[in-house]
């Protein structure tokens, strides 16, 4: 059996929550090839399963992320001078982009728990998120420009949704540390509490969202990505549509029932 504590990425299911964990503290979570598969895969199977009806993304030691492993980085640099290597920016076509699809387009809310350092690719990482809970330690840094890059991950496109383009413009050309609290100023994250209560906030907030109506759930993310790119009459009918549908869901009846009884719903997901 393969030893859990060596895998870059580890992959959990408690109840309906399933948990994922970058996996790599004694270099900050940094993200080298193999782990960006790995945790590609996790969220894919974490999107497939039916056991799983919400997704809790966090990091294992003092950080979340520290984004690109820049070591492993170098070297394709040195390999694709020669001739000899692909591209070092093939990673976002290969990797990045579908890691960032496949949270926005899961039919379950992700959760990110920031536990620590969140910095490039990782801080972009938590932002794709649905929501985000931070740690009071916690920081985020887009830190592209630093390595003379621009965003990526999705940082273009979720960062000035989160925060505004201006708050957003500051972050990456600036790049400069931008501490949990005002994080939470910011708008990037929903939440901050103390370290030690990080991991019973986050589980409690996936736990909550896992007995939720997660048909509803995966409507309102439906509608929030297709209205982010449209105007006010695609959303209109993209809401209808939607709408129409969790109509005839059996959350949907459960739920007016139950409203109509003074009880409380049971939600099954469908």
């Amino acid at each position: 059996m393969t030893d859990p504590v060596a895998e870059p990425v580890r992959w959990d299911l408690a109840g309906a929550v399933g948990t994922i964990t970058l996996n790599r503290p004694q270099a900050h979570n940094a993200l080298t090839a193999g782990m960006k598969t790995a945790l590609l895969g996790a969220l894919r199977a974490a999107a497939a399963s039916p056991q799983v009806r919400a997704v809790l993304i966090t990091g294992a030691g003092r950080a979340f992320c520290a984004g690109q492993d820049l070591r492993e980085h170098a070297q394709l640099l040195e390999a694709a001078g020669t001739g000899a290597g692909p591209g070092a920016t093939d990673t976002v076509r290969e990797h990045y982009n579908p890691i960032v699809l496949t949270i926005r387009t899961m039919p379950k809310p992700v959760i990110a728990a920031v536990n620590g350092v969140a910095a490039g690719a990782g801080a972009s990482l938590a932002f794709a998120c649905d929501l985000r809970i931070a740690a009071r330690s916690a920081s985020f840094l887009m830190a592209f420009a630093r390595v003379g890059l621009a965003a990526d991950t999705g940082a273009s496109w979720t960062v000035q949704r989160l925060a505004g383009a201006g708050r957003a413009a500051e972050l990456m050309l600036l790049a400069e540390p931008l501490p949990a609290d005002r994080a939470l100023d910011f708008g990037l994250v929903n939440r901050v509490v103390e370290d030690a209560d990080l991991p019973a906030a986050a589980s409690a907030l996936a736990t909550r969202l896992a007995a939720g109506p997660t048909a509803a759930y995966a409507g309102i993310k439906e509608q929030l990505d297709f209205a982010a790119g449209h105007g006010l009459a695609a959303a209109l009918e993209k809401e209808a549509e939607v709408q129409q549908a969790l109509g005839r869901t059996t959350d949907h009846q459960a739920a007016t029932v139950a409203f109509t009884q003074k009880q409380q719903p049971t939600y099954q997901g469908r």
